[in-house]
């Protein structure tokens, strides 16, 4: 019995506890047009461009402080760790992923569970920065997500039980996957799941694939870092760069990083989706001089092949992990198709979409020390004595020269995704106001082994305050408005017309703010760390709003003097859903 008891509980499994309400299958259609429909989610960034805004109004500047929670849900167990999900609604069920690679479906009127879904992980995962997943992806009949021992996973969107799975990489190598999958569509394909990797600290190589929904079968593949092949319908394609060995010295492309770990955005408007590459490898710039393409960079990708149509690289030559993962939200304005995207480097770019050219770049965070600025041509000016040091100049070869740069490689932001209203004109960006002592140091390159080159510590710079949610005017870098808070932001954005803006903090609160000036309108304590992000929805005319709540990520693992300020949270592991009162909303 202890041993059919110990296989229930470790092997994945899907438990039916309630009734399931009819669901109709997501068609590539519904998912394109996320951001015009108001009564489902169906897409990380409510619509594939990654603005979250929603036209909902009825919660709005006036009413907002009389939110109350509809129904709130445990995700239970021992596992409560590291909650950075972004919910799916699709009629009347809600699809949300959680820590350690599990899944739920819960019926939204009641917040009771219809299944459970958890992965089965084997011993020797490398997860980088916590055991977190961000979602999932939903198309026709099926529910999709990534795992931490780098697989893909589609379950039976009633039933939770498997209908495929891949694999991705070899995780014993450093590969994970915790980013939420996106659905574009193709002519010569039809729908296609588009996923990255992650895995940068281990000296793997990002790409970005092609996969049919229904199937889980690879079309294309595309490294992200010069000198790689890529693959369409199973053979060579086209070599990723212009040459090997173009902007990468000897044979250090071959671990040259740049994964792909927080997934794209899609453009209906130009049919690109829109991948960041990260940090290159190893930490330690002294030993790859060059820009090191594409590492750092925003690419975008025609979906048709895997080709890259452009690419901007944000920190060529990175010597601080500042990365270039950070979404691309498309919008448009003074009649150009625009994108912006918020780097970990401090500074925030506005791109033509179309073609990749640089527009502007503005810092949006405090004392940056690694640039004086990027110039007209879109490349950062670097202050040399910024760097961290060579090891190779020191007195026994072992440590370079320590700096103190700004900001940390946590980043100006991270993971965290921003929002953007087409009602304001602003873009929403939680910041965080940090620094780091960093040095390098020698590495060579071991399967599965940390490849970094540098040690660090984190440190904050303001006595106050490290977290800032920021209003960012994309057309003039002015910042209008910003909500500073003691501990770091570490979630994600939600606007709406109503000109509200939604997240939550470490301490646990999830706050509406007015979007034109940033006063606080409502504020709820969830009971754990915010690291999620939130979604709203029209469910039986009311309008809903939800976020799920359990602290952990990066920060408490990463943070070095910052993590002081967040010792004392607790973790968690519940799902929040708030409406008004049925009085209040009539009225």
């Amino acid at each position: 019995m202890k041993g059919l008891k110990w296989l229930a509980t470790a092997s994945a499994f899907a438990l039916t506890v309630c009734a399931v309400p009819a669901l109709a299958d997501v068609k590539i259609e519904d998912i394109v047009n996320d951001a015009a429909t108001t009564n489902d989610v169906v897409s990380n960034g409510l619509g594939p461009q990654g603005q979250r805004y929603s036209t909902l109004e009825a919660i709005n500047k006036d009413n907002v402080a009389n939110l109350v929670p509809a129904w709130a849900m445990s995700l239970g167990g021992e596992k409560m760790r590291g909650q950075e999900t972004q919910p799916l609604v699709r009629d009347g069920v809600m699809y949300i992923t959680g820590s350690y690679s599990r899944m739920w479906a819960i019926d939204v009127k009641t917040g009771h569970e219809i299944w459970q879904y958890d992965h089965r992980l084997p011993e020797g995962i490398l997860p980088c920065c916590d055991v977190i997943n961000r979602g999932a992806a939903i198309y026709g009949d099926k529910v999709i997500f990534g795992t931490l021992d780098a697989k893909l996973v589609a379950l039976n969107a009633k039933t939770g039980k498997v209908v495929w799975t891949k694999e991705i990489d070899d995780f014993k190598a450093g590969y994970s996957y915790t980013a939420a999958p996106l659905i574009v569509p193709t002519k010569a394909h039809g729908p296609l799941l588009l996923t990255g990797v992650s895995g940068g600290e281990f000296g793997v190589v990002g790409r970005v694939e092609g996969r049919k929904v229904d199937t889980g079968e690879l079309v294309w593949s595309r490294p992200t870092i010069e000198g790689h092949m890529g693959t369409l319908n199973g053979k060579p394609s086209t070599m990723t760069g212009d040459k090997v060995n173009a902007t990468w010295p000897g044979d250090l492309w071959k671990t040259g990083g740049g994964a792909t770990w927080l997934g794209g955005t899609y453009d209906p408007d130009t049919g690109l989706a829109f991948f960041g590459a990260g940090n290159p490898g190893p930490w330690n710039s002294h030993m790859r001089p060059g820009d090191n393409k594409w590492s750092c960079a925003r690419i975008a990708i025609d979906p048709e092949d895997g080709s890259i149509k452009w690419g901007y690289q944000t920190t060529p030559n990175d010597g601080w992990d500042f990365d270039g993962v950070n979404e691309v939200v498309s919008f448009d304005a003074d009649g150009k198709k625009l994108a912006a995207t918020a780097d970990r480097n401090g500074f925030f770019y506005v791109l033509d979409r179309t073609n990749g050219a640089f527009q502007a770049a503005y810092p949006f965070v405090s004392k940056i020390t690694w640039a004086k600025e990027i110039g007209k041509d879109g490349r950062p000016v670097y202050v040399d004595d910024n760097r961290p040091g060579d090891p190779k100049a020191g007195k026994d070869g072992k440590k370079g020269a320590t700096v103190f740069a700004v900001p940390s490689f946590l980043g100006g932001k991270n993971w965290m995704p921003m929002a953007y209203s087409q009602q304001t004109k602003l873009f929403y960006v939680p910041s965080n106001e940090w620094g780091m002592d960093i040095w390098n140091e020698p590495v060579a390159y071991k399967k599965g082994a940390a490849y970094l080159g540098a040690g660090f510590t984190i440190k904050p710079i303001f006595d106050d305050h490290i977290g800032s949610l920021k209003a960012i005017d994309p057309l003039t870098g002015k910042i209008v408005w910003e909500a500073k808070n003691k501990a770091p932001l570490w979630g994600g954005v939600l606007t709406t017309a109503s000109g509200l803006v939604f997240y939550g903090t470490p301490e646990g609160e999830f706050k509406a703010l007015d979007a034109t000036n940033g006063k606080e309108l409502f504020s709820f304590n969830t009971g754990s760390g915010i690291v999620g992000s939130p979604i709203t929805w029209e469910q039986d005319g009311e309008q809903m709003v939800s976020i799920v709540s359990g602290w952990g990520g990066a920060v408490p693992l990463w943070g070095g003097e910052v993590a002081k300020t967040v010792a004392n949270l607790n973790q968690g592991g519940m799902v929040w859903t708030f409406k008004l009162p049925k009085k209040m909303a009539a009225n």
